[in-house]
């Protein structure tokens, strides 16, 4: 009988490129060990550190990561700096809130044995109060690609919510991320304050106004996006809490636009 050694089939990653994985930190001591366990298999590790102070630092230098101190200035930036600093061209992007599973560690490796796209966009499955989500917008959530070669993507220089540009083919992982980005109702409007006003400084740099029609309609179709058209309605009362949380964030944003206008204070082009 013909025997197939099926570990060295599927497992056998000896001709795989190396990988170097990045992180953008600001004082995530509380999950940043969680994150590192799950992609301490890659060749290098970059952590993009905000001047942390809760020790998350020290405990990224507990799995030999490399650490690049930044001020803060805008994520497009700092994903740029993690780049631009690397070892080897082929990335993958993990966020303090995201986990690396090992379906997909396994998937990255095997990919990279012969890489058939330039970039690949990779599923999350995100955890909101303690629900796993399945409409809402939330899943899969693509973002922007999180395993690329560096050689043919950059990220746009925006404040948040930044794209990018590839200079390549884009394919599709199926594995999946995890993210945990809001726990608890306090650590979600925290984020939405945060955001809200790094969007409504973004907006004031492009010229953009807070008009009425905006502060009232765009919250409302914000909701309406969330709770029907991406079906957050299946998601239960957490679809709903989602969606009401996005219209208040699509609020504040232009709210604050409309302060920032108002009050004339300069907005800093970073």
């Amino acid at each position: 009988m013909l025997f197939i050694d099926w570990s060295l089939v599927i497992f056998d990653m000896s001709h795989t490129v190396p990988l170097t994985v990045y992180t953008l930190t600001l004082n995530e001591a509380k999950q940043i060990r969680a994150v590192l366990e799950s992609v301490k298999w890659a060749d290098e590790i970059i952590l993009v550190d905000s001047f942390s102070t809760d020790g998350t630092v020290e405990i990224a230098r507990e799995y030999n990561a490399r650490i690049l101190s930044e001020k803060f200035c805008g994520f497009g930036r700092l994903r740029n700096k993690a780049l631009d600093a690397a070892s080897h061209d082929w990335m993958l992007s993990i966020d303090a809130d995201e986990r690396c599973t090992p379906e997909l560690a396994e998937e990255v490796r095997r990919e990279l044995t012969a890489p058939r796209f330039d970039a690949y966009h990779v599923p999350r499955k995100s955890h909101f109060m303690g629900h796993w989500m399945r409409h809402s917008g939330w899943y899969p959530d693509y973002r922007q690609p999180q395993l690329f070669n560096r050689t043919k993507m950059r990220y746009r220089q925006d404040l948040v919510h930044e794209s990018y540009d590839l200079n390549g083919r884009l394919g599709y992982l199926r594995e999946h991320a995890l993210q945990y980005p809001w726990p608890t109702m306090d650590v979600a409007i925290s984020k939405l304050q945060r955001y809200s006003t790094l969007m409504a400084q973004r907006y004031a740099g492009c010229n953009k106004n807070a008009s009425a029609a905006k502060l009232i309609g765009s919250p409302l179709a914000m909701f309406l996006k969330v709770y029907v058209w991406q079906q957050g309605f299946r998601d239960g009362r957490y679809g709903l809490i989602l969606a009401v949380l996005y219209a208040y964030y699509t609020f504040l944003k232009y709210a604050k636009l409309w302060e920032i206008r108002k009050s004339g204070v300069a907005i800093c082009n970073l």
